[in-house]
C-alpha cells in the first residue's frame, strides 16, 4: 500500500497516518518530522531550513525530493509507505510520480476555524517531542513524562495564518491533480479522530 495523505495544515493528516502505519504495517514518512529532528539536532541541513519552516513557507523542492529519495530506498519501504506532507506542490507531485506509482491519495476535508483551534491549541514537549492539545493538558506539563510543553513557532497564529495561505496557493491544486489520475479519497476531518480514522480504512477498501 503507497498512500499519500493531503489536506491543509492542522487538518489531521500526522494523527491518521500514525494510525494507519499500525494497520497496515509501513512506515508514516513525514518530511516535517525529519525537517524538524534536523533543527534540534543543528545539522546542516536543519540550519538551511530553519527560518523557513518558522515562517510558515515551504522547503524548495529539490531539498525535500532528496529527502524523500533517499527515505525510500531504506529496507522498511518495500512493501508500501504513507507519505504524510509530501508532495506540497505540483513540481513535487511531478518528480514524485517519476519515482513511484502512489495507489490512493487520502485527502482530508476541514474548515479553516477548526484548524485555527487545533494549531494554535497544540503544544510539544522540550523533552520527549510528544504532542498534546492544551484541550487536553490545560497549560500543565506534558502528561508522558512531565517535561515543560511549548508552542512550536510554525503553531502560533499568524504562522498558522500564513501556512493556510501558502496551502491554499501550493498545496490544494494537488487535488484536482491526483483527482485526473482517479487516485483521490475525499474524507471529512471536521469528525473526532476515531470517525476520520473509520471513514479513511472504509474509502480505501
Amino acid at each position: 500500500m503507497r498512500l499519500i495523505m493531503l489536506g491543509a495544515p492542522g487538518s489531521g493528516k500526522g494523527t491518521q497516518a500514525q494510525k494507519l502505519t499500525q494497520q497496515y504495517n509501513i512506515p508514516q514518512i513525514s518530511t516535517g518530522d525529519i525537517f524538524r529532528k534536523n533543527m534540534r539536532e543543528g545539522t546542516p541541513l536543519g540550519i538551511q531550513v530553519k527560518s523557513i519552516i518558522e515562517a510558515g513557507g515551504l522547503v524548495p523542492d529539490e531539498i525535500t525530493i532528496a529527502i524523500v529519495v533517499d527515505r525510500l530506498a531504506q529496507d522498511d519501504c518495500k512493501e508500501g509507505f504513507i507519505m504524510d506532507g509530501f508532495p506540497r506542490s505540483i513540481p513535487q507531485a511531478e518528480a514524485f510520480d517519476k519515482l513511484v506509482s502512489v495507489d490512493k491519495v487520502v485527502n482530508l476535508i476541514v474548515d479553516n476555524n477548526v484548524i485555527l483551534h487545533r494549531m494554535t491549541g497544540r503544544r510539544t514537549c522540550k523533552s520527549c517531542q510528544g504532542v498534546f492539545h492544551i484541550d487536553q493538558v490545560g497549560n500543565g506539563n506534558c502528561p508522558k513524562c512531565q517535561g515543560e510543553l511549548f508552542t512550536r513557532a510554525d503553531d502560533e497564529a499568524e504562522t498558522v495564518k500564513n501556512r493556510l495561505q501558502v496551502y491554499e496557493n501550493t498545496t490544494k491544486p494537488l487535488v484536482e491533480y491526483y483527482s485526473r489520475q482517479g487516485k483521490i479519497v475525499n474524507v471529512d476531518s471536521n469528525q473526532d479522530v476515531e470517525k476520520v480514522f473509520y471513514d479513511i480504512l472504509e474509502a480505501l477498501k
